[in-house]
């Protein structure tokens, strides 16, 4: 028996210290930054955004020295211009940051598929290794004694016993190393899948802003004709509009009955005095999410899973992961009694998941958070359908990151996290948008105060 432990060990120690030739050069390649043949063009994206970033600076400089001067038309024309320019750079800086992921994305699949093919080619040799020991095993000693040359070559090669332990623990180390590689490389290849969405949406917003500051531009000179006395007029008459502002619907895609201006308002202040968020940022986000969900309440889950995979519906990892979605919106339906094949969710995008929920857009799993706080504040079930358990669930998530100090530096880090779960600077139009509409809001309630 111990003869046959020799043998086997022997046998292990030649045909292991091969495969660990192998596996420790994959294990270094997979655990080494992957290069490829695109990093020239990474390096021209990130000079070209850096020139845009100087370009939209210097309108933002001449919006706001103008925005202090006297309300002229010929002011108001040169802002509207300033801003219309600054978002084109704007949208041209989105579009590159989003080729400069997708090389990215690239990257990360090229290298998920090098390392997983390391890992099989790794896997078979260790499995002939197996295979062989088992086919020499069955061997007798006789046998075995015989197949050498010279008796003293067997026990020349029991030396190599003294290190066959730490060769086959640097080989496990070096396997083991591949596959923590592997688990880093999904990781980075789904944080940057998350990061291609929030860019995508992004975009979508900067294209809406956009084509409203053109639209706001041609329906000003449309009106004045180019005329100073008419701009003057025509000012003078929109401050007198606090009746019509009370009375406009507030817009709240995917909800049946949305509410006037005035009822948003009312319903925003009462979410103050329980949150401390200021009703005009409450009511940005929730334009805001609106606007990037020109789809909301549009989708609905399929009851096959597959389906649901294929159409990206909505996110369904494995339980207790982090978008696990589906089961979560399932309890959350069947908790209000709802049909979770017909209730209506957000649609994806060209990129991502789905699934978002209700006037605020939370996902099942965010929703979840916030339940109970919701359910202990107003003593029912919360539904993220229902525009006041939506409205309160924003304003708690936002005063949980900073907007109830309601500073510009707290409303926007709020806002910011909000959309993506952090301050990345790359998604900073989004808290920029949504304060520009806060402080619109905030003039429009202060008109409203007046009157």
């Amino acid at each position: 028996m111990r003869f046959r432990i020799f043998k086997t060990l022997l046998l292990s120690f030649i045909i292991t210290a091969f495969v660990l030739s192998n596996v420790s050069g994959f294990a270094q390649e997979a655990t080494s930054t992957p290069e490829t043949d695109l990093s020239a063009d990474r390096q021209e994206l990130e000079e070209e955004l850096a020139k845009l970033e100087e370009e939209i600076a210097q309108y933002e400089g001449e919006i706001g020295k103008t925005q202090a001067e006297k309300k002229t038309l010929q002011n108001q024309i040169y802002i509207l211009r300033n801003k219309i320019k600054k978002l084109d750079l704007q949208i041209q800086q989105n579009n590159i940051m989003v080729k400069d992921l997708g090389i990215q994305l690239e990257d990360t699949k090229v290298s998920i598929g090098k390392t997983s093919s390391k890992i099989e080619d790794s896997r078979q040799k260790l499995a002939a290794l197996l295979q062989l020991i088992y086919e020499e095993d069955q061997k007798t000693l006789i046998e075995v004694l015989l197949s050498g040359e010279k008796l003293s070559a067997f026990f020349s090669n029991l030396v190599a016993l003294e290190v066959l332990s730490s060769k086959n623990q640097e080989l496990l180390e070096n396997i083991k190393q591949l596959k923590g590689s592997l688990e880093n490389q999904k990781e980075s290849l789904d944080e940057e899948k998350e990061d291609l969405e929030n860019l995508l949406k992004i975009q979508l917003l900067q294209k809406q802003e956009s084509q409203g500051v053109k639209g706001e531009q041609e329906w000003l000179l449309e009106k004045t004709k180019g005329e100073e006395s008419e701009y003057q007029k025509l000012l003078a008459e929109n401050q007198e509009k606090a009746a019509e502002i009370r009375a406009r619907i507030f817009d709240l895609i995917g909800v049946p009955e949305a509410p006037t201006f005035g009822e948003a308002l009312d319903l925003a202040k009462e979410v103050e005095k329980l949150t401390g968020v200021r009703p005009a940022l409450l009511l940005a986000v929730m334009t805001q999410e609106s606007n990037i969900g020109k789809n909301v309440g549009q989708c609905y889950l399929p009851e096959d899973p597959q389906e649901n995979r294929e159409k990206r519906i909505m996110a369904c990892g494995p339980p207790g992961s982090k978008r696990d979605d589906v089961s979560l919106f399932l309890e959350i339906c069947e908790e209000l009694g709802r049909d979770p094949y017909n209730t209506p969710v957000s649609c994806p995008m060209s990129y991502g998941f789905g699934g978002a929920m209700g006037p605020a857009q939370f996902i099942p799993s965010t929703w979840m958070i916030y339940r109970e706080r919701l359910k202990e504040i107003t003593g029912e079930e919360a539904d993220p359908w229902n525009i006041k358990d939506a409205f309160l669930a924003s304003a708690l998530y936002l005063g949980d990151y900073g907007a109830k100090k309601q500073t510009p530096n707290g409303e926007w880090r709020a806002a910011m996290i909000y959309f993506s779960g952090s301050t990345n600077t790359r998604y900073r139009f989004y808290g920029d948008s949504v304060l520009r509409i806060a402080e619109q809001y905030q003039q429009d309630i202060e008109e409203l105060e007046r009157s």
